[in-house]
């Protein structure tokens, strides 16, 4: 089994395994939109559905939210980091498609999930919710 498929595999078991714990939404991914973080090019779009649907998340578990203000700074990184800790996904601050891919499961199901209009902008693996 390669790495990739075995980072799928236990990915797709976190994500069954929280399908059972009753938190299970529609979600899909884009495979075309392009990692956001430092050093990124970070669509302004990309940046407020990453603060909006990690800010659903952290407003759930009593977590302080950020401005959603479309742009990519130190507290937007930090909510990122957070998440990533929350999701037990090594925290770089980085979403790149398996945060993407968690974020657009977890994050506001009006937004990310398969019909969300963050869709296109969160980058993720589109296998994971086929």
């Amino acid at each position: 089994m390669t790495a990739k498929s075995f980072g799928r595999a236990v990915l797709a078991g976190a994500v069954a395994g929280t399908a059972l714990l009753g938190l299970a939404g529609s979600a899909s991914a884009s495979d075309t939109a392009g990692y956001i973080g430092d050093g990124y090019a970070n669509n302004s779009q990309a940046v407020w559905c990453v603060q909006h649907l990690i800010n659903d998340v952290a407003r759930n578990n009593n977590r302080a939210t950020i401005d959603e203000d479309s742009i990519w700074g130190p507290q937007t990184k930090d909510q990122v980091l957070w998440f990533q800790a929350f999701v037990h996904v090594q925290p770089d601050g980085i979403v790149g498609p398996f945060t993407g891919d968690n974020i657009l499961y977890r994050g506001d199901q009006k937004y990310g999930g398969k019909s969300g209009s963050c869709f296109a902008y969160v980058p993720s693996d589109s296998g994971l919710f086929e």
